[in-house]
């Protein structure tokens, strides 16, 4: 059964809606800026800058509906009603209908100010949906709830893997035959200062504070860290006879996915990247693709200092030779990096590239890595060849998660 992507959704650090996001991508913008919060001075942290959303929930949402919803959830809902009505409102029954779509981290903001309630004004004060707005699982309920889907609701939690998980995991319910239409993806709303004191903490953001635009840069002999993001991508997935017969636009196919873990260390990937190429090569094998099939990778690439050197040395020993001729794109160096959204926008991204043929840029490289032995778009979008084409969209989480798609042009 092949199952092919039917509709896009995606509200990000470069745009509200999929069309500005990509605009914003291929333009090579960053999305990166300083933060205007009052807690970024209060707390004296180490990093004061982010991938904020360009683009308020509220555009999209009324003030009600908002107030029951983790913003993490409020994104996942802007991307989603995107995505479905790309996807032509499809008419479908509802037990045919899933949904999948993971945060990496949850409902942070709704668990930290329920707890400074608490503090501040007793526990009587807490709201009553303290719970079903923190929970991880809140954005596919509520995602489940507006399509009234009953053939399955899931949300593996697999740190930044987490949203490139939710598609794979969608793409086994349609070729199992559990559901014929699964909305997919991942949202992260976690610019709070506890997570980017935390994340600072372990020195795993950059601390360009008097550059943010430039601190995400994939590849470069000064990266020093990865720059948090927040947003939300999702995608509507059917299979293709399904799509067909009800005339529906084909933006790609989804043609296979590899999964694997390290089984090393809590933060670190393994040193030798075999976790992460084996991930990639069960793609292929899944799509029954070879490594001359690959166009394009959109690259996991967070702008650390060891991760990114891993995954390009992985990429290099799948792809060998060919790897010469794959345009490598790195747009966390745009858009910061989004946790458990960040597989799913890249997925949109991915995409994208195939339906236009054109690979997005990676910004912030003016010194590549001298070990880097792969063929990086830096600066401005570069044009794919005609033919069928294969990219693959890399994402890899803390504990050792390696998820890899393998998208196909329509």
């Amino acid at each position: 059964m092949t199952v092919v992507v039917t509709g896009l959704g995606a509200t990000s650090p470069l745009g509200g809606d999929v069309s500005s996001t990509w605009e914003g991508a291929l333009a090579g913008r960053s999305g990166v800026r300083t933060l205007d919060n009052d807690w970024a001075e209060t707390y004296g942290m180490a990093v004061n800058f982010a991938g904020q959303l360009a683009v308020s929930p509220l555009e999209v949402l009324s003030r009600p509906e908002a107030k029951r919803m983790d913003p993490s959830a409020q994104m996942a809902i802007v991307a989603t009603r995107e995505a479905w009505a790309h996807a032509g409102s499809p008419e479908v029954d509802p037990e045919r209908i899933g949904a999948v779509v993971s945060s990496g981290i949850g409902g942070v903001w709704t668990l930290l100010s329920a707890w400074d309630t608490m503090k501040e004004k007793g526990a009587a004060r807490v709201l009553p949906l303290t719970v079903p707005m923190l929970m991880p699982n809140s954005p596919t309920a509520y995602v489940s709830l507006e399509l009234k889907a009953r053939a399955g609701s899931h949300s593996p939690v697999s740190a930044c893997a987490s949203g490139a998980e939710a598609i794979g995991m969608a793409f086994e319910m349609i070729e199992s035959g559990r559901a014929d239409i699964v909305v997919a993806g991942g949202t992260e709303a976690a610019i709070h200062p506890l997570p980017i004191s935390a994340f600072a903490a372990m020195a795993a953001l950059s601390k360009r504070n008097d550059d943010p635009a430039g601190a995400s840069r994939p590849y470069d002999t000064s990266r020093d860290g990865f720059v948090l993001g927040e947003g939300s991508g999702v995608v509507v997935l059917e299979s293709e006879e399904h799509a067909k017969a009800r005339g529906a636009h084909i933006y790609a196919r989804l043609l296979g996915v590899g999964m694997t873990s390290d089984g090393h260390h809590i933060a670190a990937p393994e040193p030798n990247g075999t976790g992460q190429t084996r991930a990639m090569e069960l793609s292929l094998q899944r799509a029954g693709l070879t490594a001359a099939d690959v166009a394009h990778v959109n690259a996991h690439a967070t702008s650390t200092p060891v991760g990114d050197m891993i995954e390009a040395r992985g990429i290099r020993a799948l792809l060998g030779s060919h790897a010469d001729q794959v345009a490598l794109s790195a747009t966390k160096s745009m858009t910061g990096h989004l946790l458990g959204g960040a597989g799913a926008l890249e997925s949109v991204f991915t995409i994208k590239a195939l339906e236009t043929r054109t690979a997005p840029p990676t910004i912030n490289v003016t010194s590549p890595d001298p070990e880097l032995e792969l063929d990086l778009v830096r600066d401005t979008p570069r044009e794919l060849p005609e033919g069928q084409l294969a990219a693959i969209n890399n994402s890899f989480g803390f504990g050792g998660h390696n998820v890899a798609l393998v998208f196909g042009t329509a």
